[in-house]
């Protein structure tokens, strides 16, 4: 039997604090780090972060509060 591979979800979170380049790395890391994050991208000039994840394992929640963790606050966005 062989295990199916998880649904991916893309999530959108919006915030407008960031201030410099490192902002980005910091974000990106801690995003990658938790268990079920596929990949996380922060777009600087729109303040977008885009999130690939497994609902199963990683609720927009829990991204919203790893962005909180390295000192940003975060809100899920409609686009």
């Amino acid at each position: 039997m062989t295990a199916s591979a998880p649904t991916l979800k893309t999530t959108t979170l919006r915030s407008d604090e960031f201030s410099c380049p490192s902002c980005i790395q910091k974000i990106e890391t801690k995003l990658t780090g938790l268990d079920g994050v596929e990949s996380a991208e922060v777009k600087f000039s729109s303040g977008r972060i885009i999130a690939q994840h497994d609902p199963q394992k990683v609720s927009v929640r829990d991204l919203v509060e790893a962005v909180a963790e390295v000192g940003y606050t975060a809100k899920p966005s409609a686009i």
